[in-house]
């Protein structure tokens, strides 16, 4: 596994036009953990895929048409099985932040990767999602030497009054141990 030209090698791409170039590309210095599902609690199918491409159909789900409008991503995309899909190069913005902060510094986005884990607050994730995390996120810390341990939390620590995942279902102690 490797990283060349922002893109993760062994990452599916499919390229998001939800994202734009960070302020400083050099400054990537965290690593954000959130958790996704759609529609909320289902797991499987393209429904992630199509909402960060914005080609999410509204009326598929009645869910849908509440985030119709919405644009997000994510750099991202750990499956259930383990696949990764990659939607945005490291080097620019994806939008999976949102209004956020960490260590007094605001706009997260601007400075951080956000990696999606198909799953939900309080199901269990599975072995292969947290053992495809490791090596990414082994790989992300070499790439990014200012990406430390300390410094990969959950989208709940950088907004904590809208946000809970990846949630109380996520192992933090056995993701640690697998760097």
């Amino acid at each position: 596994m490797q990283i060349d030209e922002g893109w993760l090698s062994s990452a599916k791409v499919v390229t998001s036009p939800n994202n734009d170039l960070r302020p400083d590309e050099l400054d990537i210095n965290l690593l954000i953990i959130h958790n996704i599902s759609l529609p909320p609690g289902q797991f499987g199918g393209d429904y992630i895929t199509k909402f960060f491409t914005n080609s999410l159909d509204a009326n598929a789900h009645p869910y849908f048409y509440k985030i119709r409008n919405l644009k997000v991503s994510a750099h991202l995309l750990i499956e259930r099985n383990g696949d990764i899909t990659q939607f945005v190069q490291f080097n620019k913005r994806a939008w999976h932040a949102g209004v956020s902060a960490f260590e007094g510094r605001d706009s997260c986005n601007d400075y951080s990767i956000g990696i999606e884990m198909e799953g939900t607050d309080h199901e269990p994730y599975t072995h292969q999602q947290y053992s495809c995390l490791g090596q990414v996120s082994r790989c992300l810390m070499s790439y990014y030497p200012c990406i430390s341990v300390e410094r990969i939390i959950g989208h709940s620590a950088v907004a904590p009054d809208r946000k809970t995942d990846p949630g109380l279902a996520f192992d933090w102690n056995y993701f640690r141990s697998l760097l």
